[in-house]
């Protein structure tokens, strides 16, 4: 009878049995919250792909309904080639966009601060309110013929304009985020022994930002009309003033080419302010 010692010697020196061959199954590793998303992404797209084919549908269906005059994807493809090889909707598309972007940008940092303030400061509320709601009353395209005349028909009227529509937009969700921040929190901030200035830029700031973003992508918006339509007023070039040339001479080829122009670029800057917002306010919870 062996010994446990020569069993356990027996057992190092003898050779090792076949290994299996089968292959082991291959385990996904990515988890479910990331799968969901890759499943989300696709319906997405695919949800997308199918807008863009229905509205398309559509367009071709009021181009063969009898409407006198309306143009199809055929034709307002063939005018959009044109001002593409001459050049043209790339020199009108830059000047509106340029116009756009410094009236809008100039709207955007006046506008934060001042609804900061307005939020943070109950007299420096009372003080600018009823002044802010007044001017939110008054639209913007209205002010185009005065500013014209006070300022000339340069791009001061224009730019202007933009800045005030922006601004308007952007104060008020940015006063409405401070307002609405949750006091449990701005009280708990200050029994941890958190100051003003702290209990501000890691309290308010933060719970206010989605408010911000928000009145950002209406206050784009609200520039792109406001645009177009002094542009239409007065203007040497741009996406309004060549949809008012060719309106002119009853080109309805080319006004769909500026409309859907600017729609195009007004979207992808929106898509790039939703990104944004999904960027800073990760924490907050979606459906």
């Amino acid at each position: 009878m062996k010994t446990p010692t020569e069993a356990v010697e027996e057992q190092r020196t003898s050779p090792p049995g076949p290994r299996s061959t089968k292959p082991s199954p291959s385990k996904d590793t990515r988890g479910p919250r990331s799968r969901k998303r890759g499943t989300g992404r696709l319906a997405n797209t695919l949800l997308g792909l199918a807008s863009a084919a229905l509205g398309l549908l559509v367009w071709v269906v009021l181009a063969n309904s009898g409407i006198e005059g309306f143009p199809g994807p055929v034709a307002v493809g063939r005018r959009a080639g044109d001002l593409i090889a001459d050049g043209t909707l790339f020199e009108d598309a830059g000047a509106s966009l340029e116009r756009v972007l410094i009236g809008y940008v100039l709207g955007v940092v006046l506008a934060i601060p001042v609804g900061f303030l307005m939020g943070w400061y109950p007299v420096v509320r009372r003080l600018i309110e009823p002044w802010l709601q007044f001017f939110r009353m008054v639209p913007p395209l209205a002010i185009i013929p005065l500013a014209i005349v006070l300022m000339g028909i340069d791009e001061t009227p224009k730019i202007f304009v933009i800045f005030l529509a922006s601004f308007l937009s952007c104060v008020v969700s940015t006063f409405q985020g401070v307002v609405s921040v949750d006091t449990t929190l701005v009280n708990a901030a200050r029994v941890l022994g958190a100051r003003d200035p702290q209990v501000f830029l890691g309290v308010v700031v933060p719970a206010s930002t989605p408010f911000i973003l928000v009145g950002m992508r209406i206050g784009l918006g609200a520039s792109w009309a406001t645009v177009v339509a002094a542009e239409l007023i007065a203007a040497q070039g741009g996406l309004g003033y060549r949809m008012q040339q060719a309106q002119v001479y009853y080109d309805l080829p080319t006004i769909f080419v500026q409309l859907i122009a600017i729609g195009a670029i007004g979207l992808v800057m929106d898509r790039l302010l939703l990104l944004a917002e999904r960027r800073l306010t990760h924490w907050q919870e979606r459906r």
